[in-house]
């Protein structure tokens, strides 16, 4: 089974989830949930990780987590083994409890952080597990400590779900305020659509293109995209060609617009398009559409020509990238 991807940095944002193996109901009882949750709250004290949001449902999880010390792996290592310990030996039962390691997604900023706690604290709504107006009495759900601030654990913050419910705080009229918001977001789909509601648990990175690339870029994430499904291996590797792509124009000084005003054999397309393949293995396909250069066969053998120098521009404009664009 492929390996979820892994980022851990210093004062990273994730979204952090995971399933019951074979999606079996590991959560089905309250004993389970306050189980679960108790060891949370401990390995956030151990780890001394920020818990913005969570979730426990019946078969799986939701965490929205702030990484100070950049100990993602090996704090989420100490949650689950240590869960499933506490739960094997309550039940004198034993084996793999959830569904792989655990999947976490790379979330851009304080701005996508808010709508995923959105996000987190309507999943019970959209199980059907509460009506909208209960919603905060799921117990489960860091939702429930809104309005019990001494009751909250120490690493439970609120503050950036209600500043990204319009600069909201932490007072008894906002936290109502908050409720309402969340209610409203749950009927209105474009503004669920425009905080990215449906990529919130699928691939690998929650943010814009541009966070997209720069994530990508990164060596770990290089190693780890090799461990991704195929689709999501797909989009990360599509992200570092593109990072790649947008350094070789700035050393080119050539600008996006050009790539549609030059011919398709320019011979600075076919530097770009030689480093590209050389480096990255960016496939003809995704060349041809992207640089302009016509049908992928064009692609391949516009570059071969230029590597055996028969296209000496393109192949001193590939010698020169490949000396100046660093990884």
């Amino acid at each position: 089974m492929p390996r979820p991807l892994r980022i851990d940095q210093a004062g990273g944002l994730y979204h952090v989830l995971n399933r019951g193996n074979y999606k079996e109901w590991i959560f089905e009882t309250e004993g389970a949930k306050e189980a679960f949750e108790r060891t949370l709250f401990e390995a956030c004290e151990r780890a001394g990780w920020v818990l913005h949001a969570y979730c426990i449902m019946s078969n799986h999880y939701h965490l929205a987590l702030e990484t100070p010390d950049g100990n993602l792996s090996e704090g989420m290592r100490w949650l689950q083994s240590v869960f499933a310990a506490r739960f094997n030996r309550f039940r004198k039962e034993s084996g793999h409890l959830f569904q792989g390691r655990f999947k976490s997604l790379a979330v851009e900023d304080e701005d996508h952080l808010s709508w995923l706690c959105h996000y987190i604290h309507l999943n019970p709504l959209r199980a059907g597990l509460c009506t909208a107006a209960r919603l905060a009495e799921y117990r489960w759900s860091s939702l429930w400590y809104l309005d019990q601030p001494r009751n909250r654990p120490a690493a439970l913050r609120v503050d950036v779900a209600l500043r990204g419910a319009g600069n909201l705080r932490d007072r008894p009229a906002d936290r109502r305020s908050y409720l309402d918001y969340l209610r409203w977001l749950q009927t209105d789909e474009p503004a669920r659509k425009d905080m990215l509601f449906e990529k919130m648990s699928k691939g690998w990175v929650i943010g814009g293109a541009e966070f997209r690339q720069q994530v990508a870029g990164q060596a770990e994430s290089r190693r780890a995209i090799a461990e991704l499904s195929y689709q999501e291996a797909k989009e990360a590797r599509a992200e570092v060609w593109e990072a790649t792509l947008v350094k070789c124009m700035r050393v080119l000084r050539k600008k996006e617009t050009q790539i549609a005003t030059t011919p398709k054999a320019a011979d600075w397309k076919v530097g770009i398009a030689a480093l590209l393949k050389q480096r990255k293995m960016a496939p003809n396909g995704w060349l041809a559409r992207r640089l302009g250069m016509g049908h992928e066969s064009g692609v391949s053998r516009y570059v071969v020509e230029a590597l055996r120098g028969d296209r000496e521009e393109a192949l001193a404009t590939y010698q020169r990238l490949d000396a100046k664009v660093k990884d």
